[in-house]
């Protein structure tokens, strides 16, 4: 009975979501408020649509998995997210932002071919699309651990749920739509584990019941334990400061001061929020340590280990961060497709109709593809988003920055830093031995890819019209 009154729970919030999402979309004008929001966020609305998509199932499943695994290390995953962004309210952020206004650019794609040419926009698009359905499928595997523990639903059908909600408030008002449900699901978020953390410590037995359920050593560690710690800010910094995910609601921004103070509060909220799922991750194992999945610890606490409201909030609170991201995700794949590969060299005449069709048709394709490898390929939350930070990193990092620190360096100077970024990573992944060489894999792969854009910068004038 308990069980399906928290069903319920996410059910009506479920359904209110969509109606928020299909409500907003109606005042839906066009393109422009499609892809990025008719460039009118404050500094309020791009945070909290930042904090929507970056407080996600990695952030909360999986981060709260890594403690149960590592302990207080596993802080590092949202931490080292926090300080990428952080980078970006003071540099990228500001920049791209005012290129973008001044060009009327609307994707990642859109500034690459603005500053190279349509091969580096059209390598980009289709590299996005690889590590982006990864990366959903990581938010959809969130949400069967979320319903799995509840009542028992298999990952099949989980999945399925997840990506019926996310994909159809989404893909009837696009960022516009998008934007207006992250503020309800930001404060859905912020309050459910903000009540949760100190009915959490005591379940446990307080503080000093917390600090005695684990014997001094390692898994206290702020520093690093296991696969958790310093690490991630090799993994996550890069991705957090040229993510098209994120860029592309920076273009959202009013002007400059909106961007910088927007991205900076949401790295500010990031930092405070970094130790929570570790330590609610910690408190799941002192409670059940016997737990089949480390990915099932923070459902398993909330439904568990709090009093019912507090746990459905919690549990809500989780459905959001999963949510969010995965709208987040579609918002990448459907302006990727129909900006940088559908109007650029299928339809290059497309009008304001046939984009926005063709973007609602990629998201809902995308959708599908992330269902689909959920359930057939990707294994843990935390080893699906790895696999797309990584690839963000080493493949965008140094043509972003170049592009928009420098004139040198034309289309092959950003495509042999594509290319060699790549390879070094994959190389170094595949063949190393774990350890401190394959645990900063994006960072060689960065190194790379700057040393190629230099090299062959130099070798090769840029061409400019």
């Amino acid at each position: 009975m308990r069980a399906m009154a928290y069903l319920l729970v996410i059910v009506v919030y479920s359904l209110a979501q969509i109606a928020i999402g299909v409500w907003i979309a109606r005042r839906l004008k066009g393109a422009g408020d499609f892809f990025v929001a008719g460039r009118t966020l404050s500094p309020g609305m791009l945070a909290a649509t930042l904090l929507a998509a970056n407080i996600g199932a990695g952030s909360t499943v999986g981060a709260a998995a890594a403690g149960f695994r590592n302990g207080f290390a596993a802080w590092w995953w949202v931490g080292a997210a926090a300080l990428g962004c952080g980078v970006l309210a003071m540099t990228v952020g500001p920049r791209i932002r005012r290129i973008a206004a001044e060009h009327d650019l609307k994707t990642v794609g859109d500034f690459l071919e603005w500053r190279y040419d349509q091969r580096v926009r059209a390598a980009i698009a289709a590299l996005l699309w690889i590590g982006t359905l990864f990366i959903l499928a990581g938010q959809l595997l969130a949400m069967f651990s979320v319903l799995g523990t509840i009542v028992g639903l298999d990952k099949v059908t989980s999945c399925a749920i997840g990506a019926i909600v996310a994909t159809t408030y989404f893909a009837v008002g696009g960022l516009k739509s998008s934007v207006a449900v992250n503020v309800v699901q930001v404060c859905v978020k912020l309050v459910g584990f903000a009540v949760a953390v100190p009915l959490a410590l005591a379940a446990v037995g307080g503080i000093d019941g917390f600090h005695h359920a684990f014997p001094p050593g390692p898994y206290w560690s702020g520093w690093q334990n296991g696969n958790s710690g310093w690490m991630y800010v090799a993994t996550l910094g890069p991705a957090f400061i040229v993510s098209p995910g994120i860029l592309q609601k920076v273009y959202g921004a009013r002007d400059d001061r909106a961007a910088r103070a927007g991205v900076g509060m949401n790295a500010a909220v990031l930092l405070l929020f970094a130790p929570i799922p570790a330590i609610l991750g910690m408190i799941a194992r002192a409670r059940h340590p016997d737990l089949a999945a480390a990915d099932l610890a923070l459902p398993t606490l909330f439904m568990h280990d709090l009093p019912f409201w507090v746990g459905a909030l919690g549990l809500a609170a989780i459905f959001s961060a999963e949510l969010s991201a995965a709208d987040a995700l579609l918002f990448m794949l459907a302006t990727s497709f129909s900006q940088d590969l559908y109007k650029r060299f299928v339809n290059p005449a497309a009008d304001d109709r046939q984009i926005l069709r063709c973007a609602r048709g990629a998201a809902v394709a995308g959708g599908a593809l992330g269902f689909a490898i959920a359930v057939t390929v990707a294994k843990g939350v935390l080893d699906a988003l790895a696999i797309f930070y990584t690839l963000l990193g080493v493949s965008l990092f140094v043509p972003i920055v170049a592009g928009l620190y420098t004139r040198r360096g034309g289309a092959p100077a950003a495509l042999c830093a594509i290319a060699g970024g790549i390879a070094v990573a994959g190389g170094v992944h595949w063949f190393s031995a774990p350890g401190l060489l394959r645990g900063l894999t994006p960072l060689w792969g960065i190194a790379f890819a700057a040393a190629a854009y230099a090299i062959v910068a130099a070798a090769v004038p840029r061409r400019t019209p």
